[in-house]
């Protein structure tokens, strides 16, 4: 069995349950669902757009703790609240994305933790 490394970051925001904010095992990272969580008052920011930014900063910040970027991600799963905000997803995510056009999941959910509207988590390889 390998050994598991939690990752955890003030800059991202704490664990809203039993669960790390994402754990390297076998050269890969396994990054939590993110909410649109600001990571200093623990409160969702307002509106879909705003959630969607926060939830990929918070991604951002986890990655940068694991010593990863956006060029690692290797797959993403989005759940959405309503799928009739994919077209505004699709434009924050390609802003943030760039060139990089990973595996991705873009699934409609009843409900989201919090009341979120949106919330993402990604799998990065970790470079030696």
């Amino acid at each position: 069995m390998s050994d598991i490394t939690f990752i955890a970051t003030e800059d991202a925001p704490a664990a809203v349950g039993p669960y790390s904010q994402a754990a390297i095992s076998n050269g890969m990272l396994y990054v939590s669902g993110q909410l649109g969580l600001n990571p200093k008052t623990m409160t969702l920011a307002e509106g879909f757009n705003a959630q969607t930014q926060q939830s990929l900063d918070n991604l951002k910040a986890i990655l940068d703790a694991a010593g990863c970027c956006t060029e690692d991600i290797v797959s993403v799963d989005v759940f959405l609240v309503d799928m009739g905000e994919f077209q505004s997803l699709n434009k924050l995510y390609a802003d943030f994305m760039g060139d990089h056009k990973p595996a991705r999941a873009a699934i409609q959910v009843a409900a989201l933790p919090l009341g979120g509207l949106v919330e993402i988590k990604c799998v990065a390889r970790v470079r030696s």
